[in-house]
């Protein structure tokens, strides 16, 4: 049987060094075919990866994309052909009920709707990733409050909770759940990086938890959501 093709597309080189990406998905199912664009500040080069991805555990890349109908069936394939792989992943997908965003949010992975981003937003969600933030657009985030929502009392125990923060932390949380990172909340603010992370290691405390992924499930009300 003869191994899917990977076809490398590099970005004429206007800058000295950028991020390299794997699509995970067939050519002909990627609906940006003029992304990345010569002049986008991050993104360098992309690696088409058709399933069932092999070789992606040996790729040399810096985020992988998932482009699929139904994140729930092609995400844990994904992550089984990466094997020991470290790069984080970001979800394009037309679903935006609850289950799919929260598992895939909960495995670690960003998540884009599809119709809910333009390229701009997906190169700054690849370059979101590469330092450790996790990425939601706009439904995908409005999605999750409502998963929480349905749930039996899940708005006043999430009000209990944010109750617990101060003024200043509620700011930064509600901006950690749109995938800022500290940098980026810092300038949103007006405050440099270092305060940030020291109301973040607070928020944590309070909300024990052990980083970012926890503290937005639990700050969007869907710790316990949706069963995954």
């Amino acid at each position: 049987m003869r191994s899917p093709r990977h076809v490398g597309i590099t970005v004429p080189a206007t800058r000295s060094r950028g991020l390299s990406v794997a699509l995970a998905c067939a050519q002909r199912d990627w609906p940006h075919r003029d992304w990345p664009a010569p002049d986008d500040p991050y993104v360098h080069r992309v690696l088409h990866m058709a399933p069932p991805y092999r070789g992606l555990h040996e790729a040399d890349v810096d985020v992988v994309i998932l482009r699929c109908e139904d994140p729930s069936v092609s995400f844990p394939g994904l992550l089984k052909a990466m094997g020991a792989m470290s790069a984080p992943v970001i979800v394009v997908s037309p679903r935006r009920d609850g289950e799919a965003v929260v598992e895939a949010f909960r495995g670690g992975a960003g998540y884009l709707v599809e119709g809910d981003y333009c390229t701009c937003m997906l190169s700054s969600a690849v370059m979101a990733a590469t330092v450790g933030h996790t990425y939601l657009s706009p439904i995908a985030c409005a999605t999750i409050r409502d998963a929480a929502q349905r749930m039996p009392d899940a708005q006043e125990a999430t009000e209990r909770l944010r109750s617990l923060l101060s003024p200043r932390e509620r700011q930064i949380m509600e901006l950690l759940s749109t995938g800022l990172g500290a940098q980026e909340i810092g300038l949103r603010l007006g405050l440099s990086e270092k305060p940030v992370r020291n109301n973040l290691s607070n928020i944590y405390a309070k909300l024990d938890v052990r980083g970012s992924t926890e503290a937005v499930l639990r700050w969007l009300g869907a710790a316990s959501a949706v069963r995954v």
